[in-house]
């Protein structure tokens, strides 16, 4: 599936993404990644507060949570911990996740994501 920004805002950009991995401003495709307004960088995937620590430090409107190929519920002490921060967190698949930051992101949101491998 390829993903074709509209209007261009700053910062990174899901170009594309398959079961290997996302493909940032048209990159090599990584399996799995944190994206910030300014910044992204791969991750490995571990889901807990002190891996989400650099997103939640940025304070966003929210957290997108990309779960992989379906839809998996964070778990209630992270999002405990990221609230304790006064950050939220929405989860959902994976792809749609990619498409709701490309779509958030082009409306000039500060928001952040987490996206974990499709496999």
């Amino acid at each position: 599936m390829k993903l074709e920004p509209g209007t261009r805002v700053a910062g990174p950009v899901v170009t594309g993404l398959a079961p290997t991995g996302f493909r940032i401003d048209r990159g090599e495709p990584v399996p799995a990644v944190l994206l910030a307004p300014e910044w992204w960088r791969p991750w490995d995937g571990v889901l807990s507060a002190a891996a989400l620590k650099p997103l939640a430090a940025l304070a966003p409107e929210f957290i997108l949570l990309g779960t992989g190929g379906r839809l998996v519920r964070p778990p209630r002490d992270l999002v405990a911990a990221l609230e304790a921060q006064g950050v939220g967190i929405e989860s959902m698949d994976s792809r749609a996740a990619a498409r709701a930051w490309g779509v958030l992101r082009g409306e000039g949101r500060w928001i952040a994501a987490a996206l974990m491998a499709l496999t």
